[in-house]
């Protein structure tokens, strides 16, 4: 049997262009290791295989989640896996009709999950009243997305792909009606998981340069118009050469953040939350 050839390490450059849509000027070289090239790495699948994952997969992936920071331990997130077809396409349907939700493997629906301290209280005839309060819902959302990152690098260094779906906040109520949601406990984002398809690639997506981002000692607004502009330029190259409409990264921006009607829903989100009995005072 012939020994497997060498992986060849990617140029770091290469890896920057990709990310920035261009060499970006002032970073140092640095020694590329493999945790950063998956980070730098990272695309969007929205085409993946029918294959089912294989056999303890998504219990690792629940371990790597589960390793990330929680605030003050409390662990105030909870994961739903979805599997079942045609529960899938329930969700593709109340998250704007998307299909890649009924094609992916495995659907992660991720929890702000504050029943479950609800239900130790009641047990232990305790009171919890900061579970009411603003920062503990916005503690569980951070959680949440620390947790599901981490499902995302970890899915990648395991040759799989995924893509975070926002739009389970259109329809809240009848998500949670779905999955079967206890009161306390909120679909605050999805995730769709599994091998992507190698006949429908995905590109890495160019960011907004590092001096619109990346702050030193205090804050300061002056180069946005500037950088902003350059970066419409760059957004539309990737477009134009990913086959999509040529439109811009301020223009989509604006247009998604417009008005009520533009959030699809999410203006309703107070109320939603409220429904599932959580205060947020």
């Amino acid at each position: 049997m012939n020994a497997p050839e060498p992986r060849l390490s990617p140029d770091p450059s290469a890896l920057l262009r990709a990310r920035y849509g261009g060499l970006p000027e002032g970073i140092a070289p640095i020694a590329l290791n493999p945790v950063l090239e998956t980070l730098l790495s990272h695309r969007s699948v929205r085409a993946f295989l029918p294959d089912a994952l294989p056999a303890g997969t998504l219990e690792w992936l629940i371990a790597a989640a589960q390793s990330a920071p929680s605030s003050s331990n409390l662990q105030t997130f909870s994961v739903v896996a979805v599997e079942d077809p045609a529960r899938k396409a329930r969700l593709a349907e109340l998250a704007g009709t998307q299909a890649f939700i009924r094609e992916a493997p495995v659907f992660l629906a991720w929890l702000v999950d504050l029943s479950r301290i609800q239900r130790v209280a009641q047990h232990k005839g305790a009171v919890v009243e900061g579970l009411g309060y603003l920062d503990t819902f916005i503690m569980g959302a951070i959680d949440a997305a620390l947790a599901a990152q981490n499902v995302v690098s970890a899915a990648e260094s395991l040759g799989l792909g995924s893509v975070y779906v926002g739009a389970l906040r259109n329809q809240p109520e009848p998500v949670a009606e779905l999955l079967s949601l206890p009161a306390n406990a909120f679909p605050i984002f999805g995730l769709a998981l599994g091998r992507p398809d190698p006949a429908r690639p995905a590109d890495v997506k160019p960011r907004l340069a590092q001096s619109l981002v990346l702050h030193r000692e205090q804050y300061s607004g002056d180069a946005v118009i500037d950088g902003v502009a350059d970066y419409d330029e760059r957004i539309r190259a990737f477009n134009r050469e990913q086959g999509q409409p040529p439109a811009s990264w301020s223009e989509r921006t604006l247009v998604r953040l417009r008005d009520a009607e533009a959030l699809r829903g999410r203006d309703r989100l107070r109320d939603a939350l409220a429904r599932q009995g959580i205060g947020l005072r």
